[in-house]
């Protein structure tokens, strides 16, 4: 039985680009170009007017909504399409960013054809799309990121960020330096490392600072 390929919308900022993923994608049988947006508010219009199975977004797309608002936009939608990020930007936060909004997928440019339509396939089917690489990254960021750390451990650390010492810090945050301490360690405990730089580097990782 013949199935019906599945239908793309692209959507990227760089006309050079769209250009490029629509010669791909339709030299594939499965899949189908059914249009191209150049930002966040033409690819909800033309989702809600071509009806695309998945978006294929880069994550910036230059003034505007960028490519995890357009995930979260399109979530509120009844029947909305997938949506698989496409990008160059490979940050841990960005792709926790995507995945906590609902993206189905998240590629970097240099994937390859069968990477991209393996991905498309995926989210179709209700199944994660992530380049192997990454998959693992965004399990440890998410851990990270819901890790329980308090606001004042946050506060603390982003202080420890900025280079203040434990003494800097009580006195910004009219506290002892015994309780600067604690909260440290805590979240130590919490981002499972055991020093300021490592923490720091755990939390910044996660998106959290």
């Amino acid at each position: 039985m013949n199935h019906a390929p599945i239908r793309v919308l692209i959507v990227d900022d760089h006309p050079v680009v769209r250009a490029g993923l629509v010669a791909l994608i339709d030299a594939q049988p499965a899949v189908h170009v059914v249009g191209q947006a150049c930002n966040g508010q033409e690819a909800l219009a033309l989702a809600d007017a071509l009806n695309p199975d998945v978006l294929l977004c880069d994550l910036r797309l230059g003034p505007g909504l960028d490519g995890v608002e357009v995930v979260r936009e399109l979530r509120r939608r009844p029947q909305a399409p997938e949506v698989v990020i496409l990008t160059t930007y490979d940050e841990d936060a960005d792709i926790v960013r995507a995945v906590e909004a609902g993206a189905a997928g998240y590629l970097l440019k240099d994937a390859d054809t069968g990477a991209i339509i393996a991905a498309i396939q995926a989210a179709v089917h209700g199944e994660p799309g992530y380049e192997p690489a990454l998959q693992q990254r965004v399990v440890n960021a998410m851990r990270t990121r819901h890790s329980g750390l308090s606001e004042r451990e946050l506060e603390v650390l982003r202080l420890v960020a900025q280079g203040r010492s434990n003494k800097q810090i009580a006195g910004e945050l009219f506290v002892g330096e015994a309780t600067v301490k604690t909260h440290l360690n805590h979240a130590f405990t919490k981002l499972e490392v055991d020093n300021r730089t490592a923490a720091v580097a755990r939390a910044r990782q996660a998106g959290l600072l």
